[in-house]
């Protein structure tokens, strides 16, 4: 070894659900037997770095230190997991056998090798970026493919690293790298589906409408080739764009669950989640050995799209209703308690019986009450309770079908809702929308005059509605009238809200 130098202190990161954490990669060689040991609550993937960084040391024309070799990871009692270690302790190692002078504290390294010193990308480099600069670090060297992300974080210098001979080249001074700019995320709708595509349908339009505006979940009955999942996928063309806050949160869950790229590092546009009715619990609200988000999660600030909801397992669907309520989900498990945000616009949609037929006019359905009444069981009135609109999508005719002529697009329709979300923006101060209202501002918000709560009365007598469903009929009505341009509101948006609560499917 060269110098007198056995020890160094090497600043990195890890993760925890979606939130980043500082990490001291501490690397200790002294004399004794060959060994290097990585202690600190490693996984498999970290204790295997111990090979990946060897190779690269060799294979980078430096001598790896024969000697007895300790590499904790501090501090010592939070789980350590993936590949993400591999750049801080090669450092560290050079470091400490006097190859290199270690960095300053302000500087922290993430990232996995290759034998031969490439960097590859890893998971979750937009939170720990945020973490690292909640920590006084200054500057920030991730692989190439993460820079863009890392950048979005504010006040923090994100410096790409293709290579570890590149990187040493930096620290010697003989060769800088560039620190990555900001990416400057643009919300493009270029591509989207557009609602001038469907024809007809203008009933259901209205509700998306509306369920849009207020953030509502929507429920969609009808037959097959009704319409039904083509106005749920242009659901996102009309919803508001998103905040910088929505962007950060949605891409740090994104980042977590490995689905970020050097192509798509910021979540700029809301996430649309179309799970297949197979998905499993953990698919749906997240898991693993390491709890890593689901879908649930995944959707966070967009729309979860459950097609065909009747042929969903029915743990699966109950696993929803709490995230409904609060916003988000927690997974348990032995490595720990993580909590991920889960705010999102459910979308549903299914036939009215098995053969999806039940109540067509062409009279093609065969199945008995027992079976269509078997078959809408599957899904539980808790669920349904926390469903805003249930809409009836009927089958198109023959003369809206050859219909030419475009409807109403997108554009139009996103300007109504952009108003009401102005609206209610204004109203709760943020960016809270009608369909979140908590109990102290449905009554603040949510006054009805006198033939109003005769409406409301009527109602709930009549469909046997339950405390839930009356909240949800108000929240609904509110948004009516923020749509209407209303302050207060008034008979006829009770009257609509409340027609969107009473489907019959066996009518």
């Amino acid at each position: 070894m060269k110098g007198d130098f056995m020890f160094a202190r090497i600043s990195s990161l890890g993760v925890s659900g979606i939130g980043g954490f500082p990490v001291t990669v501490e690397v200790d060689i002294s004399n004794g037997l060959p060994a290097f040991d990585v202690v600190g609550l490693p996984d498999t993937a970290v204790k295997e770095s111990r090979e990946r960084v060897r190779a690269a040391i060799k294979n980078n024309g430096f001598r790896f230190p024969v000697s007895r070799m300790t590499v904790n990871l501090a501090p010592a009692d939070r789980k350590k997991a993936g590949t993400l270690y591999d750049l801080p302790m090669f450092i560290g190692i050079l470091a400490a056998a006097g190859e290199l002078k270690a960095p300053g504290g302000d500087c922290a390294f993430l990232g996995e090798l290759s034998l031969t010193g490439e960097l590859r990308p890893i998971a979750g480099a937009l939170p720990m970026a945020i973490a690292a600069q909640r920590a006084g670090i200054k500057a920030l060297f991730v692989p190439a493919e993460n820079a863009l992300e890392a950048a979005f974080a504010d006040e923090i210098a994100v410096y790409p690293v293709e290579t570890v001979a590149q990187l040493l080249r930096h620290l010697k001074g003989e060769e800088l790298i560039a620190a990555s700019p900001a990416p400057r995320p643009e919300d493009s709708r270029e591509g989207l589906p557009d609602f001038a595509d469907v024809k007809g349908q203008e009933s259901v339009k209205r509700a998306m409408e509306i369920a849009a505006a207020g953030g509502h979940n929507i429920l969609l009955v009808g037959p097959p080739g009704a319409g039904k999942s083509m106005m749920a996928k242009r659901l996102p063309g009309i919803l508001p764009d998103m905040s910088r806050r929505e962007m950060i949160e949605s891409t740090e869950i994104h980042s977590v669950a490995g689905l970020t790229s050097r192509a798509r590092p910021i979540v700029a546009a809301r996430p649309f989640c179309s799970p297949h009715h197979t998905v499993s619990m953990a698919g749906l609200a997240g898991g693993g050995t390491i709890p890593r988000p689901g879908q649930l999660s995944i959707a966070h600030n967009g729309v979860l799209f459950l097609d065909e909801l009747p042929e969903f397992r029915s743990d699966v669907l109950e696993v929803m209703r709490q995230p409904l309520e609060d916003g988000e989900v927690t997974v348990s498990r032995a490595a720990g308690t993580v909590t991920f945000p889960s705010r999102f616009m459910l979308v549903c949609a299914m036939n009215p019986c098995k053969c999806g037929w039940y109540g067509h006019p062409s009279g093609r359905c065969r199945c008995t009450p027992q079976d269509v009444r078997r078959y809408q069981s599957r899904i539980s009135g808790p669920l349904l309770d926390r469903i805003d609109l249930i809409v009836e999508v009927p089958a198109l005719d023959y003369e809206e079908l050859k219909r030419r002529s475009p409807a109403e697009p997108s554009a139009e329709i996103k300007k109504r809702v952009d108003a009401a979300r102005e609206i209610q923006r204004r109203r709760f101060g943020g960016e809270g929308t009608n369909a979140r209202m908590d109990v102290k501002e449905l009554r603040a918000c949510c006054a009805l005059d006198g033939e109003s709560d005769r409406l409301m009365k009527d109602a709930f007598e009549a469909l046997g509605l339950s405390a839930r469903s009356y909240d949800r009929i108000l929240r609904v009505a509110r948004t009516i009238a923020d749509l209407a341009g209303s302050e207060n509101i008034a008979p006829e948006h009770v009257a609509e809200a409340i027609q969107y609560r009473s489907y019959d499917f066996t009518e």
